[in-house]
Formats: structure tokens, sequence, C-alpha cells
């Protein structure tokens, strides 16, 4: 993909007129003591340069006569390679990722005020690493002391992430198949943990079934931490535990997807454990399959995203309603929200290098429109907690309810004429979810 990154950078070059854009790699995480975990780089210093280590920074300085791309590396050092693995180095750096200068980042100090001094301002994102934007900030601050000698220099620092961010939300046909393949293995996971559920077993035991899959069909690592919850546990959203033993007559709520390339799937499934569900949980089911079905036909270009999570809750509320469970005027059960103690989250979020990907979702009081090349998840559930407190005018929930915790969620891929839905290797109808 250098090709890819080249032209990345081109486009965001194209957009910072005379300034200068700094990116920090992300830092090594300590797991405890002195074990670290697997490093994962920044996204946004993945995407512009495809490079995976720490310690570097990238410099884009489109005004500069020589250099518009720099990187600083770490350089060769085979004792230290002997311990922490193989760096590419300096020299290696230049030919591989298509910089104009490599520098080791020992360096950063003295040659970054070379990129700077002829820029009119900063692009930094500022992030968790205090001592770096602090270093970014004493540079800027020097240019500013010295602007009306020399009357050259950064006289200010803007957020690189709206130029950024907006370029990363529309997906390139290398960034969809990646995602493609990140879809396919954590569907053919969740095909093999819906084979493998069964009431004795643990919820542990499917999720190393479901982990099991992805890397041994080239996934890196889960997208995030999986989510395998049985029976009430599926009222929890971001249940984690996994430790459950499953019984006749649960439901189990599957949450997992994988990376691929640093491109991620998201998939939720719900099903029985046993051979069929239950009344009341078929009728929850129903109710959640079809708001998810009306919210994925809202995928068009043009369309407000906000038109996603507004059919998914009205379908809901209309469910809700007829089972008993709420009671009272539609629409002023929507406009007040009573409807939160059963669906409290969003029914989507973008997705991507990072599963809660970059991009907004609202411009101000305007919902943002859908673009070819946009990926979202669409995800509505319904949760009735044992512990579930009705708002002021809404019924007491039958304890035959309780326990229930369903979601479905699918990755949409937004294109010129509708959607595609990358995770339809998952079943999900109810005849299809019993055994």
């Amino acid at each position: 993909m250098p090709a890819e990154y080249s032209q990345r950078r081109e486009q965001l070059m194209t957009q910072l007129g005379k300034g200068t854009a700094i990116f920090r790699s992300a830092p090594m995480a300590v797991m405890h003591n002195d074990v670290e975990y697997n490093f994962r780089q920044d996204s946004d210093f993945y995407y512009l340069t495809g490079f995976n280590e720490p310690q570097a920074v990238a410099v884009l300085a489109p005004h500069h006569e020589e250099h518009r791309f720099v990187l600083f590396v770490q350089p060769k050092d085979p004792e230290r390679e002997t311990w922490t693995g193989y760096r590419v180095g300096v020299e290696a750096a230049k030919e591989r990722f298509g910089a104009d200068a490599v520098y080791p980042i020992e360096e950063l100090d003295e040659k970054l005020p070379h990129y700077l001094e002829k820029a009119d301002r900063i692009y930094y994102r500022l992030g968790r690493d205090r001592a770096f934007n602090d270093k970014i900030l004493t540079q800027w601050q020097r240019f500013m002391a010295t602007y009306a000698k020399r009357g050259t220099g950064p006289t200010a620092i803007e957020d690189v992430g709206p130029l950024l961010h907006a370029m990363r939300q529309i997906k390139s046909s290398t960034e969809l198949e990646l995602m493609r393949t990140a879809a396919a293995i954590a569907a053919e996971a969740h095909n093999r943990a819906r084979d493998f559920a069964r009431p004795g077993r643990y919820e542990y035991q499917v999720q190393a079934e479901i982990e099991h899959t992805f890397r041994l069909n080239g996934a890196t690592s889960p997208a995030y931490p999986s989510i395998v919850a049985s029976g009430a546990n599926a009222c929890v959203l971001h249940y984690t535990e996994n430790d459950r033993q499953m019984q006749d007559g649960d439901l189990l709520l599957i949450d997992a997807g994988c990376a691929y390339g640093y491109y991620n799937s998201d998939i939720t499934r719900t099903f029985p454990v046993g051979a069929r569900f239950t009344p009341e949980q078929k009728a929850i089911y129903e109710i959640v399959l079809e708001a998810q079905l009306q919210a994925i036909a809202q995928v068009q270009p043009g369309n407000p995203y906000s038109h996603i999570h507004e059919t998914a809750v009205g379908v809901i509320v209309d469910g809700l309603i007829d089972l008993g469970l709420l009671r009272g005027d539609r629409e002023d059960i929507i406009k007040e929200e009573k409807y939160k103690p059963f669906y409290m989250h969003k029914t989507g979020h973008w997705l991507g290098l990072d599963v809660h990907d970059v991009g907004v979702y609202q411009h101000g009081e305007t919902a943002h429109t859908l673009e070819p090349g946009q990926v979202t998840t669409i995800e509505p559930g319904i949760y009735i907690s044992p512990t579930i407190k009705p708002v002021d005018g809404q019924p007491e929930v039958d304890p035959r309810w309780h326990g229930i915790g369903i979601r479905i969620e699918d990755d949409v891929l937004v294109t010129s004429t509708g959607y595609e839905i990358l995770t339809d290797g998952v079943p999900k109808a109810v005849s299809e979810m019993e055994q």
C-alpha cells in the first residue's frame, strides 16, 4: 500500500496550506511492572505512514523546498533488538516508507524547527502524551517570541483532526477489502460460537472458540474485549467477565469482532443456549430484529445519520407498547425518552481503523449526511434488567420479562445506491437462531 499512503499524505497536504503537521506514534503501554502490551500504532499515524513502531514522529511540511514528508524513527540497535524485536532503522525507513528525509528520533528537537520556520501554523492534535504536547507548545512559543523580529514562523496551533478524520471516514477500495476480510473472519467465529454454545458450558469457553477462530484465520487480535453474556449478563452492555456457566433457557449475547490489517469488524448476535426461544424472548427478539432491519434501510447516501437511530427507537417503542411494557402516547414516550430504561444507547457508530472510528455525527443542530464509503454499525437492543426501574408513569415490569437482553449488530457500508451489509455471513432470522 505505499502508493495509497502517499496519496493520503498528498491529499492532506493540499489542505494544510503553509502549515506544518506533526504526528506522534503511539507509546508502548505497560501491562504490569516491566511487561508491555503488544504494540498498536496510533491510527492517525498509521493511516498516513503505514509505519508500525513506537518512538516515531511524522512531519508533513508541504511548503518545504525539499522535505515535504519527514520521519523521525528509532535507529538500528542490535543489542536492543535482541530483546524487543527488529527495527526498520533510519536508512531502510526512507526507502520503505517513501519519506523525503529520515532522522534518528534523538534529533527531533534539533531538526524540527527547520520544518516550522516557514510555516504559518502548526497542525497538531494534543494527545495523552503530555511531555510531547509540551515539546510542541515550547517550539511554538519560541517562534512566537521571535516573530516580531523574524516575521516568519507559526503564529497558531490548530487541531489536524477535522481535516484528517474527514478523510478517514471515506474508505478506499483497499480499506474496504480489509474490512470485508475482518467481517468474514468475525462471521465465521460467530457461526462457530453458535454451534458450540450449549447448556453446561461456560461463557469463557465460547470466548475461546471465537478468539481461536480469529487468530486461525489471520486476524491480529480481537477488535475489543469479547462480550459473551448469558442470562441476565446480557443486560450489562459492556460485560466482559465471561465466567458464568450457561443454562438451558438462557439467551446468549455475543458481541465480538476482530482486527485484520489494522481494520476492525464489530458483530453482535443473540440466540437461545437451548433449542428454542421462550415466548417472551422471541417477542423481544422480533422487535429488535425489525428495528435493525428498518434502521439499515435508512442507510442511503444523502440521508441524515440521525434517521438510523430515530427509526430504531420508533420500532422499539411501538413494540414495547404492544407488549404492555411501555404505556402512553408514542410521541410523548419518544420525546421524553421514557424508553431509555430498555434502550439506553445509540443505534450505531462509525467503524474503521478504530472500532469507534473518527468522524462527526452532528454539525451543531444538523445531523451529518451519509456519504458513499462510510461504514457504520447498526446495533439496536432491548435490555430488561432484573433491577429495571421504570420512569414515572410507566408500568412495573412483570418478572417474566426480567433478564432478557438482546442486541443485533451488523457493519454496514454506505454505497452510491444504498448499502452493503459487510457482516451478512452471520444469520439472524428467528428460525436460524433456534437449533
